[in-house]
């Protein structure tokens, strides 16, 4: 399975979506499964890109309660940091790690 291959059934399942989408799916996916191969089954492709969809949306929302948090953090003085908002920080860094893991596939750290 290549790219083009891959892009051209993930087409299939989602015809409207644009050039940029499906390249962005074409990566996840690959660094979802361990077996690109698979991905030329269609059920696996479709289950594979559910479970995606799922760890992506799910990243997402993550991704945006932080960035909330961090917006108000941003007002704050840096000098009176409570515990409260360092474990932001904390999360906030482990929230962005979970979203670069999805597009390098690489293992997650131990934060």
């Amino acid at each position: 399975m290549n790219c083009q291959l891959l892009a051209a059934n993930i087409e299939k399942l989602q015809p409207e979506a644009d050039p940029r989408d499906v390249a962005r799916l074409c990566l996840l996916l690959t660094n979802f499964v361990d077996d690109v191969e698979a991905l030329s089954d269609e059920n696996a492709l479709t289950t594979a890109w559910q479970e995606m969809g799922l760890r992506l949306q799910a990243a997402t929302d993550q991704h945006a309660a932080m960035t909330d948090e961090l917006e108000k953090l941003a007002s704050s003085d840096p000098k009176q940091f409570t515990q409260d908002q360092i474990w932001v920080l904390i999360r906030a860094i482990k929230v962005q790690s979970q979203v670069l893991q999805l597009y390098v596939g690489s293992p997650p750290l131990d934060v």
